[in-house]
């Protein structure tokens, strides 16, 4: 059965342009995203984008946003982050766009950008710019596709006054932690939080001056800053350390006897105690907010001062087997696990994307095929055309498959002012798209489709595969790359694959795409369908050129460096009778024509334009190995990746092929048995069913191989 791979989903993860993503100031939210992010199976195709100040980020596939300095400002900064998302977000083809903590971003980029939407409250949503009001929370309700809160206590604040049947589509996700194993503790009582009221600092301060002064041989750590600072400990046990690094602060909670999280503030979750009870220490929190939620093995101050807090680190310090105890339960049953709340995020991002539709669950595709059919050429490239193979393959897989043939169109649908009308072929597609719902768009070689329609296509059937093909060669060294590769790169960031019949490593950071595939030029059983092997051809080596294929004939003044090279090899071989064309005041030819005078020669030469690059070939190869002729390439090409010396000729130098030829040329048993073998193993590796069925199986995901 044929699926969807759901793991190439491209998410966009937005932070909040004020949460630092780096490891020295990272904090709740940052470190939520970056834990997460690890351990998903899409993180290869998720891009998280935030505004921050350092270069030390906390994973890779960050995008940095830089904003202006409030001086400099003359837009708001929430505007400002939005206006900058959108210009990164342009024709990158996200599946998935994930909000976290911000919804006015979402306000904004819902106006803009037509997505599947995922937002993450962290805070408590009555205390948010644009969701504190019912009718700004039912207006998130209804443009996500989910919600994901960090708490039972979030929830319940964002459904305040909110019919809880409404609450399908939204998920708990609490921050979450590896398991640790038993480390040596030390005896230290430690604080992480912010050095305010707010945090109960005050509290913490009071009862462990007490603490310390009762207990000599413990000792207190401090660890947080407060810009207004107003709450002072001093004590000779005890130590402020100021911010420091999440690494840092879990390695001082894996010493840390007890942890204390003494919060007046309705805690939206409260990750600390999560933290400090999973590295084993014995944890006392406040009853506000989710704290409740981080761990089922801590003691709880319902009544919050400062004087029932002494009591209770009293306690745990004189009771050492209570203390050990509650450390032991909270370390080897820890809550909320990383690899655990991964799978559920993931889960929950496949259930937007269903895994199966109608057509893909009788196991055959729709696909729209588009391509040049040639009409305004008369159908003189029927024999080349590798658009017309595609379909055949697709069509011979068991696919559906509806050609359109964009240059015709425009050609047959000109304006009065005899220019193509490309905004009424952008129409046609669209209109095309909805009453036929394809799951693969493959087009190749075209620039007539807009980025724009190629977006209302993919918002109209968020599970379309788009593919792009490039025949053309991409290499360095040839002139003539620089605008194929230009043509390639219009639509590679945008699609999903592209295809092309060069090694990818020839054109890397030349193309803008991670999905970038090679595919050999394909034989087809209807047009590739002569035995020259067991035919009495008259001529010994045949070789067509021409300046491109939508011309009939020659560029006049054109230079090319294959005509330099046929020169050459003609005067080392006089005595071989060569029937080249494009060559020596001779026209190209096409159609049958072509095939006339192809199978009229014992041999073929494999001569591409530009230098020998790695696998590529223009498409004669499957003309002239295809129909059983023997075939000479040269071996800087690499295709003995594929075949062998008993089925293909190499050659290393000019010198080297006309010794060949001529050898080839009187010992026709031998160069029929290789012809034979040639064309054997080109059908069985690279036919249009094979090509087409790689195309299908990296669309979809699934694993593959070429050969």
């Amino acid at each position: 059965m044929i699926s969807k791979k759901i793991q190439n989903l491209k998410i966009a993860t937005i932070l909040p342009y004020k949460e630092d993503y780096s490891f020295t100031k990272a904090s709740a939210v940052s470190l939520w995203v970056a834990e997460f992010f690890k351990n998903s199976k899409f993180n290869n195709n998720n891009i998280i984008f935030g505004s921050t100040k350092t270069k030390d980020f906390l994973t890779k596939n960050y995008v940095n946003i830089k904003l202006e300095s409030l001086e400099s400002r003359i837009i708001s900064t929430t505007n400002e982050y939005t206006k900058k998302l959108v210009k990164e977000f342009k024709n990158k083809n996200y599946d998935l766009i994930e909000i976290h903590n911000r919804p006015l971003i979402l306000f904004n980029l819902i106006n803009k950008i037509k997505n599947n939407y995922i937002f993450y409250f962290h805070n408590d949503p009555l205390s948010m710019k644009g969701s504190k009001s019912v009718n700004e929370r039912l207006f998130i309700l209804k443009n996500v596709r989910k919600i994901i809160f960090i708490s039972e206590w979030v929830k319940e604040r964002f459904f305040q006054n909110i019919d809880k049947k409404l609450s399908t589509n939204t998920e708990i996700i609490y921050h979450s932690v590896n398991k640790q194993r038993k480390v040596k503790k030390d005896k230290l009582i430690t604080y992480v939080g912010k050095l305010n009221h707010s945090k109960g600092y005050d509290i913490f301060s009071d009862a462990i001056v007490k603490i310390l002064d009762e207990f000599p041989q413990w000792k207190a750590l401090s660890i947080g800053d407060e810009e207004r600072r107003s709450i002072y400990l001093k004590h000779i046990n005890h130590k402020e350390l100021g911010f420091l690094s999440h690494k840092k602060t879990m390695d001082i909670f894996n010493r840390s006897e007890i942890a204390v999280v003494p919060s007046r503030w309705e805690e939206p979750f409260g990750r600390t105690a999560l933290e400090s009870s999973s590295r084993g220490c014995a944890t006392i929190i406040s009853d506000r907010g989710g704290l409740k939620e981080t761990t089922n093995h801590a003691i709880v101050l319902h009544k919050l001062d400062h004087h029932n807090l002494y009591i209770n680190l009293k306690r745990l310090i004189k009771k050492n087997k209570l203390r050990k105890n509650l450390q032991t339960l909270s370390r080897n049953n820890t809550q909320h696990i990383i690899s655990k709340n991964t799978k559920k995020i993931d889960i929950m991002r496949d259930s937007i994307f269903p895994k199966y539709k109608v057509n893909i669950l009788k196991n055959k595709l729709k696909i729209i095929n588009i391509y040049n059919h040639g009409q305004k050429l008369n159908h003189r490239l029927y024999n080349i055309s590798q658009g017309k193979k595609f379909t055949n393959g697709f069509i011979r897989n068991n696919h559906d498959v509806l050609e359109i043939s964009d240059r015709d169109f425009l050609k047959n649908h000109k304006s009065f002012d005899l220019f193509p009308s490309k905004k009424r072929f952008q129409n046609y597609l669209i209109e095309t798209f909805k009453n036929y719902n394809p799951d693969l768009l493959f087009f190749g070689h075209t620039n007539n489709i807009s980025l724009d329609t190629l977006q209302v296509i993919k918002s109209l059937n968020k599970n379309l595969i788009i593919s792009q093909w490039n025949e053309d060669p991409v290499m360095r060294s040839l002139d003539y790359s620089k605008q194929n590769i230009s043509n390639i790169n219009l639509y590679s960031n945008f699609v999903d694959h592209n295809f092309i019949t060069t090694h990818p490593s020839v054109v890397k950071n030349k193309i803008n795409s991670d999905n970038l595939h090679f595919y050999f030029v394909p034989v087809d059983r209807n047009i590739e369908c002569f035995n020259v092997y067991n035919m009495k051809p008259k001529k010994d080596l045949f070789y067509a050129m021409s300046h491109g294929v939508n011309r009939a004939i020659l560029k006049k003044g054109t230079e090319d460096t294959r005509v330099e090279f046929l020169d050459k090899l003609v005067k080392k071989i006089p005595d071989i009778k060569y029937d080249f064309y494009g060559f020596s005041n001779k026209q190209p030819i096409w159609g049958n024509d072509f095939n006339n005078q192809l199978i009229n020669s014992k041999m073929g030469l494999n001569l591409s334009r530009g230098k020998p690059t790695k696998y590529y070939s223009s498409n004669r190869i499957a003309s002239i190995m295809g129909n059983g002729l023997l075939t000479f390439v040269d071996e800087k090409v690499q295709m003995n990746d594929f075949f062998t010396k008993n089925e293909i000729i190499f050659y290393k130098n000019i010198n080297d092929l006309a010794e060949k030829i001529k050898f080839y040329s009187i010992n026709d048993k031998l160069r029929e048995k290789i012809a034979k073998n040639g064309k054997k193993k080109y059908f069985k590796l690279f036919n249009e069913s094979k090509i087409t069925k790689y195309f299908v199986d990296i669309s979809l995901g699934n694993k593959t191989s070429l050969f």
